[in-house]
């Protein structure tokens, strides 16, 4: 049994988005004079919107609303789009080339706005059959709901789909959904050991990732 389509994650592995996230977070707690936690960027990875946004007004202390969290640190990361995308080198290539033989899809913790506007300024809005945000589905990452709806919207099983994650969130999420895993670690955050063995690939960049390499899985 093969792989039949292969479903991206964004921010880690499309774009360099994670250093973005940090900084913008990391500002917007300060403005409010809390403290922006060594483990606090690691532990929201993967996270829907509803739930980083509760998390930094209710664990780390901002005073607003998670609604207002979101709708405020949100339009900073559309704006940080628009005028400098982190594109990952070769990760648009990558995507174009792996088109041609498979159908894909795209998984993102990220809200809706953002994938939108990161699919519109590296010109792949046409790339991708499917296109996801865990704030559309039950649970966030490392919950597997994201995969397994972008399965069946795709009409395939998991088990002939694959992903490719660089989180340890992503990776514990394709693979309990039943995803063959492909993991592209990030060089500044690393996925845990644990989650990286659940990967059937690793690939050291993006740009690497060949069709031939995903014929091999399963």
């Amino acid at each position: 049994m093969g792989i039949e389509a292969v479903v991206f994650d964004l921010d880690g592995v499309i774009i360099d988005s994670e250093e973005v996230w940090e900084e913008v977070r990391r500002g917007y707690v300060a403005e409010y004079d809390r403290e922006f936690l060594p483990d606090t960027q690691d532990r929201m990875m993967g996270m829907s919107t509803p739930e980083w946004s509760g998390h930094l007004a209710n664990e780390v202390g901002v005073p607003r609303t998670p609604e207002q969290v979101a709708a405020e640190v949100l339009g900073r990361m559309a704006e940080r789009y628009r005028t400098a995308l982190p594109v990952i080198p070769g990760s648009v290539e990558a995507v174009r080339r792996l088109g041609t033989r498979f159908p894909l899809g795209l998984a993102s913790s990220s809200a809706r706005i953002l994938i939108d506007q990161v699919l519109e300024t590296a010109g792949l809005t046409d790339a991708f059959r499917v296109t996801l945000s865990t704030e559309e589905v039950p649970r966030g990452k490392p919950y597997p709901d994201v995969y397994l709806t972008a399965a069946e919207k795709l009409g395939l099983s998991p088990a002939v789909c694959a992903a490719v994650e660089d989180s340890s969130n992503g990776l514990r999420s394709a693979a309990a959904a039943g995803l063959a895993v492909i993991a592209v670690p990030h060089g500044v955050y690393p996925p845990a050991p644990d989650a990286l063995a659940q990967a059937s690939l690793v690939v050291r960049n993006i740009a690497e990732l060949t069709a031939e390499m995903i014929d091999t899985l399963r």
